[in-house]
């Protein structure tokens, strides 16, 4: 067993794209649990659109991210020393450990379904697929036979908002980045139309695709995608605000959609939301996304990196449209206890 645990931190706040020197590496003394602890080594890191936020000195859901602290993520690993009742070594467990290849957990931590690998606790089982789960059915509503349209489908959120859309009986149209991806969800996920956002004129492609308006708009983009499905909303819209990744890194903050106005004459719905709000509802999530996986309805795709020092290059992947699906990165591999 390694003497040493390996951390990156928080060296400054980003300003415009985030950078790998946003970040420094650290190495500090193995820590021991006391009683009620666990020691974890970390095997996956996963990474979020949202963790750019956390990075940010203002006001959110979460406190930022401190200069000087461990870099705050969501992380897979197995149980090495246990002082906690129902956890053995070997146990794979996931939780908010951060980047750090060592940490110690508590009650917070929790155990792995049997049989889940840690690709699949931290796509289909982690933040995106209940923010997929909620976001869609609590917060935009669907009903059978409407029109949805999700942006940054090829994402690991995105790719699963459409594929519930049609196990609930949604004509679905999602918006990525290139024609591999789009080819994707046309040919293996079931979206009854996809647009290449960088070399298709989005509006014209939403009209063509969307001649009947669009019912359930899944943000996870914000900028012009936002603004010309805002001009083709149906009465009575939900409009579902995920994410703005691409707004995350602008320098200084930009206009406002130009179309917002539509919302007030189509008496349309825009609403942000936050999954932590949906904790105590995860287990029925789990369940059905679970289900539905095995039934063969819903497929995930994992984008995994290699190598605890390649962790704010994985980070930076988010943003440039490198990462295909969930981004993982692998630091570990699971030893017998």
């Amino acid at each position: 067993m390694s003497e040493v645990n390996r951390q990156w931190l928080l060296r400054r706040r980003p300003v415009g794209m985030v950078q790998e020197s946003d970040f420094e590496l650290r190495e500090t003394p193995l820590p021991k649990p006391g009683p009620g602890e666990v020691l974890v080594k970390n095997l996956f890191l996963a990474f979020e659109p949202a963790m750019r936020g956390w990075m940010e000195d203002r006001p959110s859901y979460l406190p930022p991210v401190g200069i000087g602290e461990v870099m705050r993520g969501v992380t897979a690993g197995q149980v090495v020393e246990s002082n906690l009742a129902g956890l053995e070594p070997g146990d794979l467990v996931s939780g908010f450990a951060g980047w750090q290849e060592w940490c110690i957990g508590d009650a917070n931590v929790t155990k792995l379904p049997a049989g889940a690998t840690p690709e699949f606790a931290l796509s289909i089982l982690g933040v995106t697929g209940m923010t997929a789960y909620f976001g869609l059915l609590d917060v935009g509503e669907p009903q059978a036979g409407e029109t949805l349209v999700v942006s940054g489908a090829a994402g690991a959120t995105g790719s699963v908002v459409g594929q519930i859309g049609k196990i609930e009986g949604l004509r679905v149209i999602g918006l990525a980045g290139g024609k591999r991806k789009c080819a994707w969800l046309t040919e293996e996920l079931g979206f009854d139309g996809a647009i290449d956002y960088k070399h298709e004129n989005i509006g014209e492609r939403l009209s063509q695709l969307c001649p009947d308006g669009v019912d359930v708009f899944f943000d996870n983009t914000g900028g012009e995608v936002l603004d010309e499905v805002l001009a083709r909303i149906n009465l009575n819209a939900r409009i579902v605000l995920c994410g703005g990744i691409a707004r995350y890194n602008e320098e200084q903050p930009l206009p406002g959609p130009a179309n917002y106005l539509n919302l007030t004459r189509q008496r349309g719905r825009m609403q942000g939301f936050i999954v932590l709000d949906y904790l105590a509802r995860f287990d029925e999530a789990a369940a059905k996304l679970t289900a539905w996986c095995g039934e063969g309805k819903i497929r995930w795709k994992v984008d995994v990196q290699e190598g605890f020092e390649n962790a704010p290059r994985t980070f930076k992947r988010l943003f440039t449209g490198e990462n295909f699906g969930k981004q993982l990165l692998r630091i570990a591999t699971p030893t017998s206890p």
